[in-house]
């Protein structure tokens, strides 16, 4: 069973894994678990109704299990109506095999980012950047960049750095006026809180720290601590604008910032930030749509559908 190539009306089976579970109840009290399968080709909820204690203790998230049923479409999105449900053993299968990853290695994402890291001079921003990737280095470079949106993919978290960092070369190449040390540096670390957030890139959840202040908040209190470990002062000037940027790179109060852009920086980086996000999420539906026919609504992206256009003729050809 390939979960990205499942299609409405269809039974299937096969070994997943379960990468989150929710215990709630019915209108009328039942207890039921809200699943969410997932293997390297795409992921699909589905309920287990009337659970037991036993199963919620057996069914966690971060299992491997095999299920059997059919699949549905419910409110525009595939849903699995599970008939059959087990843990698997370990010879079918072990978590790591069913996260997706990025395309590139780790040495080349590195390899990727390290002119970056050289375009900063200037002295502060440099040694807090330089500070916190010694610190969080390794978890940056094997985190998801979101528990189930865009770059949700060990190395997710590093790839998508990387892509607004490679946009933010050519924006500042086409307006000489933005500060691209700024918002170079401001990249680099606009998620690097991330790695406190979330759990890992196996069944990925919030953390309590994750679920009580965000990576906004938390990248923040880093650069900080970070600034102390420095000698810096964290109202430096300088430092402010580097954490003004990152502050602001969702944009708005109610998407999470807790400042809205009012530097040229990180009105840009917020930009870049949304673009990449959601060319993404674009695409990664629409790998999942029939030529001619639309996706299924994303919730990320104010529950709008995009339409798959039929693969037209390459006028190119001799």
């Amino acid at each position: 069973m390939q979960i990205g190539n499942l299609t409405t009306g269809v039974a299937a089976s096969g070994v997943a894994l379960l990468k989150d579970a929710q215990l709630k109840t019915t209108r009328t009290g039942s207890p039921f678990l809200a699943l969410r399968l997932a293997d390297r080709t795409g992921e699909i909820s589905g309920n287990l109704w009337d659970v037991t204690e036993n199963q919620v203790a057996q069914f966690q998230a971060g299992v491997v299990v095999y299920v059997a049923g059919q699949v549905e479409s419910y409110q525009d999105q595939l849903q699995f109506r599970i008939q059959e449900l087990r843990l698997a053993s370990p010879e079918e299968g072990q978590p790591e095999d069913f996260v997706p990853r990025v395309t590139q290695s780790q040495q080349e994402l590195k390899d990727g980012l390290r002119p970056f890291f050289v375009a900063i001079r200037q002295p502060e921003w440099a040694r807090i950047v330089n500070r916190l990737f010694k610190k969080y280095g390794t978890p940056f470079f094997e985190f998801p960049a979101a528990k189930v949106n865009h770059h949700a993919l060990v190395g997710g978290l590093a790839f998508h750095t990387l892509s607004i960092l490679r946009l933010a070369e050519y924006v500042c190449d086409q307006y000489p006026t933005i500060n691209h040390e700024l918002l170079y540096a401001g990249a680099l670390l606009h998620d690097m809180g991330k790695v406190i957030e979330l759990s890992g890139p196996v069944a990925t959840q919030y953390t309590t720290a994750g679920d009580l202040l965000g990576h906004i908040s938390l990248v923040d209190g880093e650069i900080v601590a970070a600034c102390q470990e420095e000698g810096l002062s964290p109202v430096n000037p300088q430092v402010l604008l580097l954490r003004h940027v990152i502050l602001a790179h969702h944009g708005l109060r109610e998407y999470g910032s807790p400042v809205e852009p009012e530097l040229l920086e990180a009105e840009v980086l917020h930009r870049l930030d949304e673009l990449d996000a959601s060319i993404t999420e674009i695409e990664g539906a629409l790998k999942q749509t029939v030529p001619g026919e639309y996706s299924p609504r994303l919730v990320a992206l104010d529950r709008r559908h995009f339409y798959r256009a039929p693969e037209l003729e390459d006028t190119k050809k001799e």
